[in-house]
């Protein structure tokens, strides 16, 4: 609820928005400063064994969304973070992280005609996700609104056939192919009301989804490849108005209930490991027998 209270007020009062991030922002600096101070410093070592406490095994894979602030004081930073999840899901594992470049709505986003470089656009998921997108090697989906960045052997299998999609969770994203390969969900000091991106699966699954959640508009972006070639794709966004309407947190009770998340901590962020094929087969069931979605959680 506090992401689309965010989202309503960037929407309408633009320089509100910039006070409250600077205010949040020093806020948590002075958290950490303090924390480092105190000795408080949480190491690789203390985020693995975190990782394995909740279930994190070798040979996963797993998409994490995340917050590096929530953690605390990390040694190192982003890098130790990102580190402490391929030393967890290693040997054989492949890392996953959502790589959006838009700081607003989707739609706003588009609407101001940027272009998508899959190699130099930044990520505005958070600090831990720009940095794993920077590491050699790690492959990026080539979407202009919903790119996933993974590393791995199944990173290709992940990223590939993202690009064209009309729609950007159908069975052709790496958020579906996560459920084809029993993938797992790790909400690092994040929630499904900012950070629920499989919960959009269900949209996609449904034929005649019942609330039009994607804008009538088909946008038309400018892309540039790993080639440095440009080209461009249509795609369609999820409907502002909508996007306003979501109650995700209020699903996690369900989720819970059918065995499919569950809670724990990772240094000093509050955390969720979710079974990805699970989840979107509740999603399924409880749609279809009593209307359950993000905007009706409780059904209809």
């Amino acid at each position: 609820m506090k992401h689309l209270i965010y989202s309503l007020i960037g929407r309408y009062f633009p320089q509100l928005t910039v006070y409250i991030k600077k205010f949040k922002k020093q806020r948590t600096r002075k958290k950490l400063i303090n924390d480092q101070r105190k000795g408080c410093a949480i190491q690789q070592s203390d985020i693995v064994r975190d990782l394995k406490k909740m279930n994190v095994r070798e040979g996963d894979s797993l998409l994490v969304h995340s917050s590096l602030s929530k953690i605390g004081f990390v040694n190192g930073g982003a890098e130790t973070v990102v580190n402490a999840l391929l030393e967890a899901l290693n040997p054989g594992g492949t890392l996953l992280m959502p790589s959006f470049p838009a700081d607003t709505f989707h739609k706003e986003y588009l609407r101001r005609s940027p272009l998508f470089d899959i190699r130099n656009t930044p990520s505005n998921s958070g600090a831990i996700s720009e940095c794993f997108r920077k590491m050699k090697e790690v492959q990026r989906s080539f979407h202009p609104t919903d790119p996933v960045c993974a590393f791995g052997p199944l990173a290709d299998y992940f990223t590939s056939g993202h690009f064209g999609q009309l729609t950007p969770y159908n069975k052709f994203s790496p958020f579906y192919k996560l459920c084809e390969k029993k993938g797992k969900i790790l909400m690092l000091g994040v929630t499904l009301d900012n950070a629920g991106t499989n919960l959009h699966l269900l949209e996609d699954a449904v034929e005649d989804f019942k609330f039009p959640v994607y804008d009538e508009q088909v946008f038309d972006v400018k892309m540039v490849d790993e080639n440095g070639k440009t080209c461009s794709m249509k795609t369609k966004v999820h409907n502002p108005e909508y996007s306003l309407k979501r109650k995700c947190d209020e699903l996690i009770p369900l989720f819970e209930k059918e065995e499919v998340l569950q809670k724990g901590t990772v240094g000093k962020a509050l955390s969720m490991l979710i079974d990805a094929t699970g989840m979107l087969k509740v999603m399924l069931k409880y749609y279809k027998e009593k209307g359950v979605t993000m905007y009706t959680p409780h059904g209809s």
